[in-house]
């Protein structure tokens, strides 16, 4: 692992209506593009000057008028490799990259997956990201999750787009089959966390971080859900976690679901579907956001990819052969 090092040096005066605020208050607001945390450890590591002095106490009280200079440095841990793989990029200019994330590709180098992910592909497609921490990923898909994902290429682009995050400022809408045919929509609000005992999983735990999922209704089969989804939140496999807990598990996903549900009488169709269905059927479809420098209100559709359709079709067939389940 490297440490690659970025110089940072600002300078304004501190506007009258700051003032009477704390030196790290006003600096987030005269600096937005870094996060008041950065600028807090800035201030602390003596790297601020008021009036060509420095100042190392965060809370200390700013006037109105004096002179701010900031000398300082991002450091970058760099330490995985660039490689080329293909991404397919549905929206790219110098601040953001939006891609759309196929199955079976990891979006961040781990336990298992020390190279081969979307990460790596980043800083093969666009190096700059090398100087962004975590390569610019705010946000993350699981493995076999597909859709769209925003990345950010610079600094004061990914501090917007986790502080727009945090604030519930982007909107995600997921589209899902699950098994079991539900009646109609609603909302799940339970905290998600850590399984206690199995290390790979999350459960409802009161314990946890709040967790809200809406979910409508989009079609119903003789004993599946086609589901659209928005999160409110962003936990891990909460859209999973979520549906599981309802009864409703998605099909194909094996951690929260169990092993596939064969509907009574299945033709060998169906049944081939849902036993070869080796990835939860969840698709980010849609992802709305304000871009994080000129403010532009900005959306993005993908399609459903090719496995998901054809289990919809399926699905429909087998209905229409069947009929819908009474109980």
């Amino acid at each position: 692992m490297s440490i690659q090092q970025q110089a940072v040096q600002l300078s304004a005066a501190v506007p009258e209506i700051l003032m009477g605020k704390r030196l790290d208050q006003a600096l987030a607001e005269m600096f937005p593009d870094y996060s008041r945390s950065r600028i807090k450890d800035w201030i602390l590591a003596g790297n601020v000057k008021v009036n060509g002095v420095v100042w190392d106490k965060p809370k200390e009280k700013v006037f109105g008028e004096e002179q701010i200079e900031i000398d300082a440095t991002l450091e970058i841990q760099v330490s995985h490799e660039a490689q080329s793989i293909e991404l397919n990029i549905v929206y790219e200019d110098e601040h953001i990259l939006v891609i759309n994330k196929p199955a079976d590709l990891v979006v961040h180098p781990g336990a298992g997956n020390a190279d081969g992910t979307v990460l790596n592909a980043l800083l093969s497609h666009a190096p700059e990201v090398a100087n962004v921490p975590r390569a610019g990923i705010v946000h993350r898909l699981d493995k076999d999750t597909t859709g769209l994902m925003v990345v950010a290429k610079t600094v004061p682009a990914q501090t917007h787009l986790v502080e727009a995050l945090q604030a519930r400022e982007i909107s995600r809408e997921y589209e899902a089959v699950v098994y079991g045919t539900m009646v109609a929509g609603g909302v799940v609000d339970a905290p998600i966390g850590r399984h206690p005992t199995k290390r790979t999983s999350m459960a409802i735990r009161e314990s946890g971080k709040p967790a809200v999922t809406h979910y409508r209704v989009k079609d119903k089969f003789r004993a599946h859900t086609h589901l659209r989804l928005k999160l409110e939140s962003g936990r891990t496999h909460q859209i999973r976690v979520h549906m599981a807990h309802l009864r409703y598990p998605l099909v194909g996903d094996n951690l929260y679901g169990g092993r596939p549900r064969l509907p009574k009488a299945s033709g060998p169709e169906m049944i081939a579907m849902l036993r070869g269905f080796k990835r939860q059927a969840l698709h980010a479809i849609q992802l709305e956001l304000a871009h994080p420098i000129t403010g532009e209100w900005m959306s993005w559709k993908a399609p459903l990819p090719e496995d998901m359709c054809e289990l919809l079709e399926v699905l429909k067939a087998d209905t229409l052969e069947h009929g819908f389940d009474e109980d």
